[in-house]
C-alpha cells in the first residue's frame, strides 16, 4: 500500500486527507502548529462566534458540495440568505447599494453616466492584446473608469486585499478573463454562459455564500474526526523532506526520519523551498516567489445594535476615498448565532497593499481607527462592543500578479522532475474556501490515477 505524507492540515491538506482515507491509503499529515485547520479558527464568547482566519465562502464550484456530501456533514452546511446579495459601497460620506439590475444600475449614484450608457457598447470593443494586462487597464477598457473605482476596487480590496493595478485577471479571475478571451465580450460571454446546459454536477456550484453552524471550525472538526486524529501530528517544527532513491523521507525537530511513497505540500508557497532542500540550486526560485499582503481581521460585538441596519453582506470601501478600512462584514445577518438577539457581529479588515502600516500598530492605536472608520461609516451613536478581538496575519493572502506565471511554471517542473512530489497551497489555484477544496480533492484525484 502506498504511504503519503501530507504537509500542513489547512483546508487543502485536510481535504486530501479525508479523501485519501476515504479511499483506504495509508495517509500522515504534518502540521507545524498546534492548531488543526491552518488559518481557519473559530473563537466564541458571551453568545458570540467569530472567525479569526476566512469568514465565508462561496460555493462556486461543485466540489465544495461535494465534500459536504462526501463528509455526511450537510447538516453543518449554512448558507447565506438572499439578503447577501446586496453589497454596499462608501462613496461621498454615504453607504451605497452596489446595483444588482439594469434599472438599479442606470439610478446609482456610484457610477458616472459615460460609463452607465457606455455599457452599451462594451460588446464592440476590441479585445486585450496583452495576456498580462492588470486589473485596472482591463476594467477601465471595457467598462469605464468609475466602474473600476467604485465595483472592482473594493472588490479587490475585499477579496485579495490587494489593488487592481497588480492584480492579472488571468491568474486572478480566470473566469472574468475568458468572457473575453472566448467570446470577445464580457456581456456576450455572459448570455452565452447563461443558455449553457448545466449538469446535475453544475447545479451544485450554487455561488451562496456559505460557513457552517456555529463556524468554520465545525467543518475543520468534521474532517479531523473522519481523518482521525492519529493520522494528523501537530507541533512539527521545521519539516524537512529528503528524496531517497524510491521515495521521500519526512523529519521535522526531535523526530526520526519517516518513509513515504509519495509527499503533498499544501503551505505557504514561501517555504517550499526550505522544506525541500532537494529542490534548492534547481533553476526552481520562482517556486517560492509570491507577494502575500498583511490583513488584521478585527471582531466586533455588540450585544445592542444602533447602527446602520445590517441588511446585506457588508460594506466595502473604494481607495479613492480615503477611509482607512478595507470593508466590514455583517456577519450576524449572514448566519445564525453569531451573536446574542438584537445584537451584531462585525468582521472588520485592515491593511492589505493599500495600507500595510496599519496592521503593525499596537492594539491600542487599531482599536482607536477601527472605532473612528466604524463610528462613521455605520451611524453607531455608541461604540461600546462588548466584543473586539484584533488577529493578525502578516502573510495573509497571495497576490496573483505577474510572477504567478513563472511560480506556477516552476511548480510543474518540480513535479515533473521528481515524480511523487505533488505541490499545492494557495500560491496557485486561487484563495477561495471552494478553490481550496477542489485543489484538495485534485490531490487526491492525480494520487489514485
Amino acid at each position: 500500500m502506498k504511504k503519503i505524507a501530507i504537509i500542513g492540515a489547512g483546508l487543502t491538506g485536510l481535504t486530501t486527507a479525508f479523501y485519501l482515507k476515504k479511499n483506504n491509503i495509508d495517509i500522515t499529515v504534518f502540521e507545524s502548529n498546534h492548531h488543526i485547520g491552518g488559518v481557519i479558527h473559530t473563537e466564541k464568547k458571551d453568545g458570540f462566534i467569530w472567525e479569526k482566519g476566512p469568514s465565508t465562502g462561496v460555493l462556486g464550484k461543485p466540489e465544495a458540495m461535494e465534500l459536504f456530501e462526501d463528509l455526511d456533514a450537510l447538516d453543518i452546511l449554512e448558507t447565506a440568505p438572499s439578503l447577501a446579495g446586496k453589497r454596499y459601497i462608501w462613496k461621498g460620506n454615504k453607504l451605497h447599494p452596489l446595483p444588482g439590475d439594469p434599472i438599479s444600475g442606470l439610478l446609482t449614484p456610484l457610477f458616472s453616466w459615460k460609463d452607465k450608457l457606455g455599457i452599451l457598447f462594451e460588446p464592440f470593443r476590441p479585445k486585450a492584446k496583452n495576456p498580462d494586462e492588470n486589473l485596472s487597464s482591463f476594467v477601465r477598457r471595457r467598462l469605464g473608469e468609475s466602474i473600476l473605482q467604485y465595483a472592482v476596487d473594493p472588490f479587490v480590496s475585499g477579496v485579495y486585499a490587494g489593488s487592481p493595478d497588480t492584480i492579472i485577471p488571468r491568474y486572478a479571475l480566470p473566469k472574468l478573463y475568458n468572457l473575453e478571451a472566448t467570446y470577445g465580450s464580457f456581456i456576450r460571454g455572459t448570455i452565452h454562459k447563461m443558455k449553457e446546459p448545466k449538469t446535475p454536477r453544475d447545479l451544485k456550484a450554487t455561488k451562496k455564500i456559505f460557513s457552517a453552524k456555529d463556524g468554520l471550525s465545525t467543518l475543520i472538526n468534521r474532517l479531523t474526526l473522519s481523518i482521525g486524529e492519529k493520522h494528523i501530528k501537530t507541533d512539527c517544527k521545521d519539516v524537512i523532506v529528503t528524496k531517497e532513491e524510491q521515495g521521500f523521507s519526512v523529519s521535522y525537530t526531535g523526530s526520526d526520519a519517516i518513509h513515504f511513497d509519495e509527499v503533498i505540500f499544501t503551505g505557504n508557497a514561501k517555504g517550499i523551498l526550505k522544506t525541500f532542500p532537494f529542490l534548492q540550486n534547481k533553476g526552481l526560485d520562482a517556486i517560492s516567489k509570491v507577494r502575500y499582503t498583511a490583513v488584521a481581521e478585527v471582531a466586533v460585538g455588540f450585544k445592542k445594535w444602533e447602527g446602520f441596519p445590517l441588511d446585506g453582506f457588508g460594506a466595502l470601501i473604494p481607495s479613492k476615498e480615503g477611509k482607512r478600512i478595507l470593508g466590514v462584514l455583517f456577519m450576524s445577518s449572514l448566519f445564525k448565532n453569531r451573536a446574542p438577539s438584537g445584537g451584531a457581529m462585525l468582521s472588520v479588515f485592515v491593511g492589505g497593499e493599500r495600507h500595510p502600516e496599519y496592521v503593525s500598530l499596537s492594539d491600542k492605536e487599531l482599536k482607536a481607527l477601527v472605532q473612528e472608520e466604524l463610528t462613521t461609516i455605520l451611524s453607531i451613536p455608541n461604540f461600546n462592543p462588548t466584543v473586539f478581538e484584533i488577529s493578525r496575519h502578516l502573510e495573509a493572502i497571495p497576490q496573483y500578479d505577474l510572477l504567478t506565471p513563472d511560480r506556477i511554471n516552476a511548480f510543474k517542473k518540480a513535479e515533473e522532475n521528481y515524480p511523487g512530489l505533488h505541490l499545492a497551497g494557495n500560491g496557485i489555484g486561487g484563495i477561495g474556501m471552494a478553490d481550496r477544496i477542489k485543489q484538495g480533492k485534485e490531490l487526491f484525484l492525480s494520487i489514485i490515477s
